[in-house]
């Protein structure tokens, strides 16, 4: 029999303004699917409208945490950004793939390698727009810092503790 687990972690840094890379750990399923939206949208709302979530520790994800990615996907789509996945497992690609959710939600092998597309898409609207990008390293040569931590134990827990 699996051992049921209600722990999910998130652990996000910021390795350019307006974009945030969250690492994911736990299982992504009916007991933490809710956990993952609320606290990724929180992200997106307070300023990094481009969200990379690095699935390279999920050790499952069911139609709840497929959920949560698609309405995430909305969430950063309704405040002009976008969601990316990254370092995805086998397991979870095949079910992207298998209900067309990968045609929608861009995928790369790594965190920095998506930091590297979304940024070379904000950089082709920037010139479109006039605006400046700051540049920073994500390649290992300048570390990207952590700035949030939240381990929630499950939705209810959660509730209790709003940070």
């Amino acid at each position: 029999m699996t051992d049921v687990t209600d722990m999910l972690e998130l652990t996000v840094r910021h390795p350019r303004p307006g974009i945030a890379i969250a690492t994911v750990a736990g299982e992504v399923d009916t007991r933490t699917a809710d956990t993952l939206r609320r606290e990724a949208a929180e992200i997106i709302e307070r300023g990094s409208p481009q969200l990379i979530l690095d699935l390279s520790q999920v050790g499952f994800c069911d139609s709840s945490g497929l959920s949560a990615l698609i309405g995430l996907w909305h969430a950063a789509q309704a405040v002009g950004g976008a969601l990316g996945l990254a370092d995805v497992p086998d397991r979870l690609m095949r079910m992207l793939v298998l209900t067309g959710v990968d045609a929608v939600l861009p995928v790369h092998a790594t965190a920095a390698e998506a930091v590297t597309a979304v940024t070379a898409g904000l950089s082709a609207g920037a010139e479109e727009h006039g605006s400046i990008t700051r540049d920073s390293e994500v390649d290992g040569t300048s570390e990207p810092t952590v700035v949030q931590h939240t381990a929630c134990e499950s939705a209810h827990a959660s509730a209790a503790n709003p940070n």
